[in-house]
């Protein structure tokens, strides 16, 4: 019989559905989504002479540290949106550690038990909170199905440095 030394237990994960069923998104959220991404675009497109700052930390590891930036960040934004579109860097994942940390999705508790249904849940929570105070959210696609978990939640997507030659990303 084969053994796998390196792997102690499988868990299973909860499909999007789930998460997007328990966690909707209010029709006030999905408007200023389809909003932001519409005046992204325009920027990109320089169809708007508006500048574009996507802003925030390297990554999420404290959810409440999270929103009260967002709020600082929020009345900042506010006040230069005349000229400036700010949207918050909200990353979770962790895509240059090899050893270490990988991240709130893959290890919310931060001591390797990688309860990733409660990392999602606490990313997805965190998404719609942000989205409810009027800041458009700019995450990383890093693990290839979370787009599926937090995708609608999303006003800007980046694919980094160290994906940038993957073709599932691509």
């Amino acid at each position: 019989m084969l053994k796998n030394t390196n792997i102690s237990t499988f868990l299973s994960l909860e499909p999007p559905s789930y998460f997007l069923s328990s966690l909707p998104i209010t029709n006030e959220i999905e408007n200023l989504i389809l909003k932001t991404r519409i005046e992204i675009e325009n920027i990109i497109q320089r169809k708007s002479k508006k500048l574009l700052f996507i802003v925030g930390p390297c990554s999420i590891h404290d959810p409440d540290a999270a929103l009260e930036y967002g709020k600082k960040l929020k009345e900042l934004a506010d006040q230069v949106s005349d000229k400036i579109l700010i949207v918050m860097r909200v990353y979770f994942e962790k895509p240059r550690t090899t050893t270490g940390w990988k991240g709130l999705i893959n290890d919310p508790n931060i001591d390797d038990t990688f309860q990733i249904d409660k990392g999602v849940h606490i990313a997805r929570s965190l998404m719609i909170q942000l989205n409810e105070m009027g800041l458009g959210v700019a995450t990383e696609a890093l693990d290839p199905i979370m787009p599926e978990y937090l995708g609608d939640l999303t006003s800007w997507t980046a694919i980094g440095a160290r994906t940038a030659e993957s073709q599932t990303h691509r």
